[in-house]
């Protein structure tokens, strides 16, 4: 273990918790120390390490909301019913989509979406529609109003976003907002609905860590799970505070500028796509 191997970890571990939970596509962000410094992968076990960290993080913040949430699921079960209890029941519904997708087209995605073009597309196009979402937004309901069409439609942009360079959060949050929502609430479902997913994936993730890949040392895993889930509780934390009064547009400008540097790293260096 060298000095270069802790800074490839703290860095690309710091990428993935602070562009998680943003709607600025962390797969756009993590494929730019590959083409620009020729940082090898870091593996499966590095991925489920950092994915458990920002899964930390949202199940950490939202701890309350997620009991009260699980209690009330519990008891409308039994035949008692209440706001939480429904807010639960949608969540599991808004997954569905994400699940199914997964289970159809990862191969598919995996194969011809790592591509830096098709990354840049995505990056640039969604920065477009999620620019014509917060300029038409309502905001004429909140995260109560969210009702079973709601949550399958929020549910089938979040499957939507399995492409890579699309953003689960800017897809969930943009499609809540053509929806009717209100910022703060539209990211707040969004959040909520990662943490099924998240745990989905890094299950799936695990299950695939065969016994001759390479992994790294236990404390370089640790501490890539550490620095995501703080960077991620920090935007998690940062976003819901700020979202209502800044809205979308921030994020829109640094994607298209995002957009454009990665066309020009594909157009320079065809080789490296």
């Amino acid at each position: 273990m060298n000095i270069s191997e802790w800074i490839q970890v703290a860095v690309l571990a710091l990428i993935q918790g602070l562009s998680e939970f943003l709607p600025i596509s962390s797969s756009a962000h993590l494929i730019l120390p590959a083409q620009l410094l020729s940082w090898e992968d870091q593996g499966l076990a590095f991925d489920v390490g950092v994915h458990l960290g920002t899964l930390c993080a949202v199940l950490v913040y939202f701890r309350q909301d997620l009991q009260q949430m699980f209690v009330a699921w519990i008891a409308s079960i039994q035949g008692r019913h209440s706001p939480n209890g429904t807010l639960s029941w949608l969540v599991i519904l808004g997954t569905v989509p994400a699940v199914i997708a997964g289970a159809l087209f990862v191969e598919l995605i995996e194969t011809w979406g790592r591509s830096i073009l098709v990354i840049a597309g995505t990056t640039l196009v969604f920065a477009a529609v999620m620019a014509w979402a917060d300029l038409k937004r309502t905001e004429r309901r909140d995260i109560t109003h969210i009702g079973v069409k709601d949550a399958i439609w929020i549910g089938l942009a979040q499957a939507m976003s399995l492409i890579p360079g699309t953003s689960r959060s800017g897809a969930t949050i943009t499609v809540a907002l053509m929806l009717g929502f209100d910022r703060a609430s539209a990211a707040r479902f969004s959040f909520l609905l990662s943490i099924p997913v998240t745990l989905g994936a890094c299950v799936m993730m695990a299950t695939r860590i065969t016994s001759g890949q390479s992994v790294l040392p236990l404390e370089m895993l640790l501490a890539g799970a550490v620095i995501a889930g703080i960077s991620a509780w920090t935007c998690i934390h940062l976003f819901l505070k700020w979202i209502a009064r800044i809205g979308m547009m921030p994020f829109v400008v640094y994607r298209l500028v995002l957009g454009v540097i990665l066309l020009l790293i594909y157009f320079k260096f065809p080789v490296m796509s």
